[in-house]
């Protein structure tokens, strides 16, 4: 990610002050448009990069995580697994050990279930609130501001984070208690996994019949085919300018983004005996395609593969 830029921001020290742990590509945007909303931001990353980046953008670099959250009101994670989550939180110098009585912890991570309401149980041991707040909308929704939260914890925490949350999506949506974010997330990324897929096989499934894919794009997206997949991350080239199709499939959202989704969804399907036999092939079928060395590549990109497989 190149060097965030940002200008005529107006800081107001009487609002919350904002711990954020995890600057990546989603993280870093995020943290940006905190900065641009007035918000003092502290940040701590693994890489110093990363750091000079919210440096240079107008927050505070911290050298640890204790560092980072000690004077927060609020603590917004997002980090790559439910074991990193875990290891920031309850670590020696981690958040539940540094962070003053009563401040907020939003995790944007996307992980598991299990482990959300693990850590909002031990948030409140610690006198800590929490609710998970995984993000949909990929790197160009958290650099527009534009995210959907899904989010998941107690009336009260949820109603403190949804002015910040605010500053960083267009929908912001309490789905109920700790966990609900999460299961709001896979679920939905699911979805996103097979109907990516279905989507590929019908323009696939055109070429072979001599359709044009631009007549296919105007006729199924404002028919019965229309979904998001299709009108606005089309997965080829034309029809919808800003999709990965027209950029050699860079992402976006990445194949193994995409395949971390679908197996929680599948470990959550297992857990709780639902019947998801479209999730268990879409996971089948990424996770051929990232084992083909397309970790790095668009999701969308799956219709390459599956053009190329034999019938």
């Amino acid at each position: 990610m190149g060097e965030l830029v940002v200008a005529n921001v107006s800081i107001d020290n009487g609002q919350e002050k904002i711990a954020f742990i995890g600057l990546g590509n989603m993280g870093a945007p995020m943290a940006l448009n905190l900065i641009n909303a007035g918000y003092q931001v502290c940040g701590y990353d693994v890489i110093s990069a990363n750091l000079d980046a919210l440096r240079n953008a107008g927050g505070k670099a911290a050298t640890s995580i204790s560092t980072a959250v000690k004077n927060a009101d609020i603590i917004v994670t997002m980090l790559p697994a439910g074991k990193h989550v875990r290891s920031v939180l309850t670590g020696r110098e981690g958040v539940f050990s540094s962070a003053k009585t009563d401040a907020l912890i939003i995790d944007s991570s996307t992980i598991d279930v299990t482990t959300a309401r693990d850590m909002a149980d031990m948030a409140k041991n610690n006198g800590l609130g929490m609710i998970d707040a995984p993000v949909s909308g990929g790197i160009m929704g958290a650099e527009a501001g534009t995210l959907t939260f899904m989010c998941g914890g107690e009336d009260k925490a949820f109603k403190r984070a949804k002015p910040l949350l605010e500053a960083m999506g267009a929908n912001i949506i309490h789905a109920g208690g700790a966990g609900n974010g999460q299961a709001a997330k896979v679920c939905n990324n699911m979805l996103l996994g097979i109907s990516m897929i279905g989507v590929s096989e019908a323009f696939n499934l055109a070429d072979a019949l001599g359709l044009d894919r631009q007549k296919l794009f105007d006729i199924s997206s404002t028919a019965s085919g229309q979904c998001w997949s299709l009108n606005t991350y089309c997965p080829v080239p034309g029809p919808v300018p800003t999709s990965p199709a027209n950029n050699d499939y860079q992402p976006g959202f990445s194949v193994a983004m995409m395949l971390k989704d679908l197996k929680l969804a599948q470990n959550a399907a297992q857990s709780t005996q639902a019947n998801t036999p479209l999730g268990e092939l879409a996971t089948d079928l990424y996770e051929a395609f990232d084992k083909a060395g397309n970790a790095g590549v668009d999701f969308s990109g799956i219709i390459k593969f599956l053009r190329e497989q034999k019938v």
